[in-house]
C-alpha cells in the first residue's frame, strides 16, 4: 500500500463514510455455482453517497505486470490525501477476454475492500462446490477435495464459457484445473 504523507483527513471521512455504508447487494449469480454474488455495479453503488458526502473518490488503473493483470485502485480525499493499492491475478487465457476478466474481477475485489464495504461470502469461500471438507470419522484425517467434476465441465465448456467459469474458481479450483490441463498438455505431446 501507498500513502500520502498525512492521512489524518482521509481516515475520518473513511471512517464516516463506512459507517453511512452498508453491504453490496447480492445482484448476480454464478451460474456454475449457483451462488449470488456482489457485481462491481453493487460495490459502487453502496459506497457513491457515503463518498461523495464525505469527499472521497476513487480512481481504478489497470495494471500489467510480469504476466499478471490487475488494476491499481486509488482513494482519494479533497484534502489531497490519498491511499493506494495494487491488486496482480494470473490470466490463464493469455488474450483480451481473459486479461479483461481478471481486470473486472480484481476492480470489484480491491475496490470493496479498500473502501471497506461489508461482504458476505460470495463467489471466494463458498464456492468449493459447496463441499465442505470431507473428514474420515475414525481417521480424523482431512481429505482434499475432488475436483474431478470441475475439471471435466471446465475442458468440455467452450473457450467462452471457460472464461466466465474460472472468475468463479477459489483458488485452490484454479490451480487444480492448471494442473488438469497442463498434464493433458504433456500427454497429448508424449
Amino acid at each position: 500500500m501507498n500513502r500520502s504523507e498525512s492521512i489524518k483527513e482521509i481516515a475520518t471521512a473513511l471512517s464516516k463514510a463506512q459507517g453511512a455504508m452498508e453491504g453490496a447487494a447480492k445482484s448476480a449469480v454464478n451460474p456454475h455455482f449457483k451462488r449470488s454474488y456482489a457485481e462491481l455495479s453493487s460495490v459502487v453503488a453502496a459506497l457513491r453517497a457515503p463518498f461523495a458526502e464525505n469527499g472521497l473518490s476513487y480512481a481504478q488503473f489497470p495494471s500489467f505486470v510480469e504476466g499478471k493483470v490487475g488494476v491499481e485502485t486509488i482513494l482519494m480525499h479533497i484534502s489531497g490525501e490519498w491511499l493506494s493499492s495494487e491488486l496482480l491475478l494470473p490470466v490463464t487465457k493469455q488474450d483480451a477476454q481473459g486479461a479483461g476478466a481478471a481486470i473486472t474481477y480484481a476492480r470489484r475485489y480491491a475496490l470493496q475492500a479498500m473502501a471497506g464495504i461489508p461482504s458476505e461470502d460470495d463467489d471466494g469461500n463458498g464456492s468449493v462446490l459447496s463441499q465442505k471438507p470431507a473428514y474420515k470419522k475414525e481417521e480424523s484425517s482431512y481429505k482434499a477435495p475432488d475436483f474431478t467434476m470441475i475439471i471435466n465441465k471446465y475442458k468440455a465448456a467452450s473457450r467462452e464459457d471457460q472464461v466466465k467459469m474460472w472468475g468463479g474458481f477459489s483458488n485452490q479450483q484454479q490451480a487444480a484445473v492448471n494442473k488438469a490441463m497442463s498434464e493433458t498438455t504433456v500427454k497429448a505431446q508424449g
